[in-house]
């Protein structure tokens, strides 16, 4: 019988379809072997793996948007205290499901929540995973400046993006007569998606890469790798505190703070 077949078959997994990750389990099992990108995630953390410390012991992590948990598993091997965060139910009872399975219950906790429920927290993470949310967000500048008050170490943004590489090095002032530098190639810009793409209609909006990293920047941190495509390794920057305080007032009061 082949692994897709016995994961159709097999009743525990089964009755914890669809699954989005496809997760090794200890016994052999895998939860989506047929999945459409292949080996996913497990080919997308061996791209973000050699950018996370080795050794985590004593590390608080966050993995938002976490749905079953692949990502937060291979945080807690390596020795950090994690936490998994995630919209839907349904994700998270596979997560904690699996993390039974591996033995991980008392290294990774789950909970429900959107990302900007962080910003009535005041803890903050020596790893942040920000994996394949933010495009999904109606609030995506408002969500990365709450994300960005959570991460004391490093955050490892993933997105989906509009085509191309091109960057310019925005000038200090746009003059109101010169507004056609906003629509020159590699001015940071993100396009708006009214109805679905890929059938979803929670992808809202596919931002260049340009914009990914201005948005980055404007939130105190600084791109430190790019592993892959559309994978963005951040750290704090020098203006961190300086724009903290700057956005401080309005994400307060946007968040309710």
């Amino acid at each position: 019988m082949t692994l897709q077949s016995q994961a159709r078959h097999d009743p525990e997994l089964r009755a914890l379809a669809p699954w989005f990750h496809n997760l090794h389990l200890p016994d052999g099992r895998q939860t989506a072997p047929d999945h459409p990108l292949g080996d996913f995630p497990a080919l997308m953390w061996e791209r973000i793996a050699p950018h996370v410390p080795d050794d985590l012991s004593g590390a608080r992590a966050l993995d938002i948007g976490c749905n079953a948990g692949f990502y937060a598993f291979q945080l807690a091997r390596r020795g950090a205290e994690v936490t998994g965060l995630d919209v839907d139910a349904h994700y998270l009872a596979q997560a904690r499901w699996a993390a039974r399975q591996y033995g991980l219950e008392g290294r990774v906790r789950f909970r429900q929540g959107q990302v900007y429920d962080l910003a009535r927290e005041r803890d903050e993470y020596d790893v942040v995973l920000f994996l394949g949310v933010l495009y999904h967000l109606r609030y995506p500048l408002l969500a990365l400046d709450v994300v960005a008050e959570r991460v004391r170490g490093l955050l490892v943004l993933q997105t989906l993006t509009a085509p191309g590489e091109e960057a310019v090095e925005p000038p200090p002032d746009v003059p109101i007569t010169a507004r056609d530098l906003l629509v020159q190639p590699g001015w940071p810009t993100m396009a708006f998606i009214e109805r679905d793409l890929a059938g979803d209609p929670t992808n809202w909006w596919a931002p260049n890469h340009a914009a990914v990293e201005a948005m980055v920047r404007s939130t105190g941190l600084e791109v430190a790798a790019r592993p892959a495509p559309e994978v963005y390794v951040c750290r704090r920057g020098p203006r961190y505190e300086e724009l903290r305080r700057w956005h401080g007032d309005e994400l307060r009061a946007a968040t309710g703070t």
